[in-house]
């Protein structure tokens, strides 16, 4: 992994000063969380009202539970495959929605199990994110190598979860529960290096805002992979 600073001066390459790029990756990461943040803020606060109210019904009593549970993936999809063509301001609608759906799917975890584990595995996984996103941030060790070994794993969790979707395996299941938190924590490291790296002040500010979205999707779904899979762990059914 190469340094972006010259090691002998106190200037990066491009020209800009050290203090300069400094301050505009500090502002381009907190962007990342920010966005990160208040995503996760309107998951969870759908989540909760739709448990809490007629909505529960309304969605997963009816075909509806089928367009929530689909839709986060045809907004990632769109996101993913319209990048360069999208503006900033599409972007983010299609983030906020994205965020949306998933607090109307998620909403169905308050149903099964009960608020104190949903609250347990939230903080468990917040710590465990936390110090993962820290140690991305600031380690010097190059995560590439680790990143793509996660990617092997990743890939291997969804063909064992969709064969245990016919076998029905509880054993199985707490396996790729096990798994699942291992590989999104590296991924948590990975990613956050990735996004720190991928940051360039000569790319300019609509382009650094699109990464920006781009990365906080990233960890937004390593979070709640490390939730989802710490609640089927550890959660109190009702």
């Amino acid at each position: 992994m190469t340094d972006p600073f010259f090691r002998s001066g106190s200037t990066v390459s491009g020209g800009l000063d050290r203090v300069t790029f400094d301050a505009g990756l500090r502002g381009h990461m907190q962007r990342v969380f920010a966005y990160m943040g208040g995503g996760l803020a309107m998951t969870g606060a759908l989540a909760w009202v739709v448990a809490h109210t007629a909505l529960a019904q309304i969605i997963y009593g009816t075909p509806l539970q089928y367009v929530v549970m689909f839709a986060p993936l045809v907004f990632v999809l769109v996101m993913q495959f319209r990048m360069q063509s999208l503006s900033l301001g599409t972007l983010q609608i299609l983030f906020w929605a994205f965020c949306g759906t998933m607090g109307l799917s998620l909403g169905s975890i308050f149903l099964v199990y009960t608020d104190t584990s949903v609250a347990r595995a939230f903080f468990a996984t917040a710590a465990d994110f936390g110090a993962m996103a820290l140690y991305g941030y600031a380690t010097k060790r190059d995560l590439t190598g680790m990143g793509a070994f996660m990617m092997m794993g990743l890939l291997g969790i969804l063909i064992a979860s969709i064969v245990n979707i016919f076998l029905m395996s509880s054993m199985m299941q707490w396996v790729v529960s096990i798994m699942s938190i291992l590989i999104f924590t590296g991924l948590t490291a990975y990613d956050t290096q990735r996004i720190k790296q991928s940051y360039a002040e000569s790319y300019g500010s609509d382009a650094n805002n699109k990464m920006a979205v781009f990365g906080a999707l990233s960890l937004y779904l390593d979070f709640i992979n490390i939730f989802m899979s710490l609640l089927r762990l550890t959660g109190d059914r009702r």
